[in-house]
């Protein structure tokens, strides 16, 4: 189905209007029938109307039509500059005696508002144009890093070399990706960033077995690619485990202390630590034996 701009507005305007009135309904349900002004949840115009229309200080006949909404104006302004100078709630009437208005307006807003117990203090909406260019945008970043990365590795190394971290790269990736869909958790941009991370942890995990390889085939001559390749992966080995187990130490204190606002990254982490750590040995470098291989077979 197709929707235009403004359609998608207005649903998302219906949308934020149903969530305000399930919260009145749950916490403001001795007000519903009232009729009285929330004075912890009203905008700045709807509380100088409702001023100018008690209008408690009595000046609709001594004042022109622009003084006297210029003065009511001024009070709502006053009141929820407090307001959101507080958290964005008052809590008890007695407060707005504080802030230099006439105790007439104080004691007609206690009888003809309330202060409700709970304020949204701003909302926000993604809709699907919206969500559509952050996909695109964190879709375009990770392949451009990989690129980057492919090419990187093979001028430093071989590109076969460069081909293995990036294979190793999208395993580790997919199987992160594959957590998130088998647990329905939300991918947020908090979670693109994670793989990110994972994605510049990965290809540094693969690099250090890779350099030692490089170094351990001019040291080791006379063996094969295989015994280069299982000699290196053990020398790097320890090293491998104390940083991806210190990490993986850091990240699930994270998981567990950081809240729900973090919880996508961390899960995302505390998970990518562990495919990355067997990735680079269990992947990556395979990679690179098995083509060594292939080409002696076809060379002979």
């Amino acid at each position: 189905m197709a929707y235009s701009e403004g359609g998608e507005s207005l649903d998302l305007s219906q949308e934020s209007a149903r969530i305000f009135a399930a919260l009145r309904e749950a916490y403001d349900q001795g007000h519903l029938s009232s009729g009285k002004l929330d004075l912890n949840n009203t905008t700045r115009a709807g509380l100088s109307t409702k001023l100018q229309e008690l209008d408690s200080d009595n000046l609709v006949d001594s004042l022109s039509v622009s003084e006297f909404s210029l003065h009511y104006d001024e009070v709502a302004n006053k009141i929820l500059d407090y307001r959101n100078q507080h958290s964005g709630m008052i809590h008890d009437f007695a407060e707005l005696g504080e802030l230099g208005i006439s105790s007439t307006v104080s004691q007609m807003l206690s009888e003809e508002t309330y202060l409700s117990d709970f304020v949204v203090i701003s909302v926000e909406s993604v809709g699907p144009k919206v969500g559509q260019e952050l996909r695109t945008r964190a879709r375009n970043a990770i392949f451009f890093s990989l690129i980057g990365m492919l090419l990187y590795i093979a001028l430093r190394f071989r590109w076969i070399y460069g081909l293995a971290a990036i294979v190793a790269l999208f395993h580790d990736v997919f199987i992160t990706i594959g957590v998130f869909s088998l647990t329905g958790l939300e991918i947020s941009l908090t979670v693109v960033a994670a793989l990110l991370t994972l994605v510049g942890y990965s290809i540094n995990d693969t690099i250090v077995v890779f350099d030692r390889v490089r170094e351990n085939q001019k040291l080791m001559r006379r063996s094969d690619l295989y015994a280069i390749i299982n000699s290196s992966i053990n020398q790097t080995l320890n090293r491998t485990i104390m940083t991806s187990g210190m990490t993986f130490v850091a990240v699930l204190s994270l998981y567990l202390l950081g809240g729900q606002v973090l919880r996508g990254f961390s899960v995302a982490l505390v998970v990518g630590i562990i495919v990355v750590t067997y990735s680079s040995i269990a992947i990556a470098s395979p990679i690179v034996l098995w083509w060594q291989d292939f080409k002696n077979r076809r060379a002979t």
